[in-house]
């Protein structure tokens, strides 16, 4: 299994170094050509509306795009939720507009107002996963065909999945529970055992 990371501003180095610990092979992608031979793909945390704009000078929006409509895996954590969504508060044209859901940006307020949170996230067992929260979104509406993976105590909405689509509004590449990445592996297992991804290289 090769899974890419997008590799244009944010916290990219950390997921790398995840996935190589669970035995994956990584690979930063930062033109569309990286995305050839690729089963999955991770949209990290960073500055969403960077990272929006640079994937159109780079050319990556297109072939994300259309890679999502064929069944291709993608997880996107903190900024990566904001720009999977097809409704955000606050963004302009960087989103991709993928996964039916309107989110918050910084709804948790600026940097110094982070925080850290146990999930209760059923589907990754009994344990509670620690939640890092660095300028987090939340997710305000979700559409009828996602998933909501966890919540914070309080209420907001900060998991979800559509289908290929897997989103978290926190780090898990800054904790050292590997569990959402040994998920969305299972995702992608799960697809490719499927024989629906057609790999290049």
């Amino acid at each position: 299994m090769e899974i890419g990371v997008l590799a244009l501003q944010g916290a990219f180095v950390e997921h790398i170094a995840v996935l190589e610990g669970l035995k994956a092979r990584a690979k930063a992608v930062r033109l569309p050509q990286h995305l050839e031979g690729l089963d999955g793909l991770i949209i990290p945390g960073g500055e969403s509306t960077a990272i929006g704009r640079l994937m159109g000078e780079y050319g990556l929006r297109e072939p994300l795009e259309r890679l999502a409509r064929e069944g291709f895996p993608l997880f996107g954590t903190c900024a990566g939720l904001v720009l999977l969504a097809q409704k955000v508060n606050g963004l302009s044209q960087f989103a991709l507009g993928l996964m039916d859901i309107q989110v918050k940006r910084n709804a948790f307020g600026r940097q110094v107002d982070s925080f850290e949170a146990p999930l209760s996230v059923p589907v990754l067992g009994d344990k509670p996963f620690p939640g890092v929260f660095i300028r987090a979104p939340w997710i305000e509406e979700v559409g009828s065909g996602v998933e909501v993976m966890a919540r914070l105590p309080q209420g907001p909405m900060v998991a979800a999945r559509q289908g290929n689509l897997l989103v978290a509004a926190f780090h898990p590449e800054l904790t050292d529970d590997t569990r959402f990445h040994t998920y969305f592996m299972d995702m992608v297992t799960r697809r490719l055992k499927g024989g629906r991804l057609s790999r290049k290289g």
